[in-house]
């Protein structure tokens, strides 16, 4: 089936914390890597029991391996993926497991949108901030979840976010003209287990504080912190990090902490060091993910999808890229990106 054609349009305005993040991303990976930016893996830990805040510290310490790569059998055929006549082509694959067929897999960029069933592959054109988003069941379906990019003249830059929420399992492979070929996203567990398994799972892995994350809007979301009533204010965890914070010279609330906003919208370093809990340590350990989430207050729901991403890289908040730990990619002359969506 030949792919559908976009033509580049003017961008529609994006949230401006989404738009920062790319940003601030691009930046990073022209800067340092040219056209090209790598990732190197987290320290991916976890715990195995409920925790309290007490006992998350001394169990966090325990290190695992991140979760599981998809294999290569998991993203299909790729030799039959058609060739761009814009950038790049762009296949969505159904990883639902059986529970929703092709034609009730649905993608939407801009105003195009279709079930796979109906058109599997986008031909995509240069564009700014944008999102491709992704329903199942039909086009209006709370089940619903999306990936960012910024798709310029011969080059991909993008990534999965949960800085928003966990809603979908999605995982990308991004192939180039020179052989470049990464994965990014939740690892082939999160894929393979049942949704029910995976809330359960967080729960479980996560300190009370966090736990109520995968109860607030379920079954089709995990919020991030910043989302949650809990912690905001007026909420009973909204002083999770006032005194941690404080510690450091930083006086802002945990929603902001969380969600990199208010003082820190503009000092990512701090952000990712509270957040991380290791502001309290000399500058050039910050960029160790040996010592993230080591002991709390942490953002513990950041840390689960560090433990259940791919290379152990994620987006659990908005400059999760700083250190290079967030699931963003970026190169040059990219000649397709696969977009697997789970249940």
């Amino acid at each position: 089936m030949p792919p559908t054609h976009l033509t580049p349009t003017a961008p529609r305005p994006a949230r401006r914390r989404a738009a920062a993040r790319l940003t601030a991303a691009v930046t990073m990976a022209l800067a340092l890597f040219g056209a090209a930016a790598t990732a190197a893996p987290s320290t991916a830990l976890a715990a195995n029991a409920p925790l309290d805040s007490a006992t998350a510290a001394t169990t966090a310490t325990t290190a695992t391996t991140a979760g599981e790569n998809p294999p290569d059998s998991f993203w299909g055929d790729t030799s039959s993926i058609p060739p761009a006549q814009n950038v790049l082509t762009v296949k969505v694959l159904n990883r639902t497991n059986g529970q929703y067929p092709d034609d009730q897999v649905y993608w939407k960029f801009g105003d195009e949108e279709h079930s796979i069933a109906e058109q599997p592959y986008v031909d995509m054109p240069a564009n700014s901030a944008g999102r491709m988003y992704f329903y199942l069941g039909s086009p209006d379906s709370k089940y619903q979840d999306f990936i960012e990019f910024t798709v310029g003249d011969g080059v991909f830059n993008g990534n999965t976010t949960r800085v928003d929420a966990w809603a979908l399992p999605l995982a990308m492979r991004l192939h180039a003209s020179d052989g470049y070929d990464v994965q990014v996203g939740d690892s082939y567990d999160v894929f393979q287990q049942s949704r029910d398994a995976l809330f359960q799972e967080f729960k479980s892995e996560v300190p009370t504080e966090f736990q109520g994350l995968a109860d607030v809007q379920a079954p089709y979301s995990i919020p991030a912190p910043g989302s949650s009533p809990d912690f905001r204010d007026g909420g009973k965890y909204a002083d999770y990090f006032t005194s941690y914070a404080q510690s450091v010279g930083v006086n802002e609330s945990t929603s902001n902490i969380t969600g990199c906003a208010g003082s820190l919208a503009n000092n990512a370093q701090m952000c990712a060091a509270l957040n991380r809990h290791v502001a309290q340590l000399p500058e050039d350990q910050q960029s160790d993910p040996g010592q993230y989430y080591k002991s709390g207050p942490a953002n513990y729901y950041a840390k689960f999808w560090h433990d259940h991403g791919i290379n152990g890289l994620a987006y659990g908040f908005p400059y999760d890229d700083v250190a290079g730990q967030s699931s963003f990619v970026s190169h040059a002359d990219p000649q397709w990106l696969e977009v697997a969506v789970g249940f």
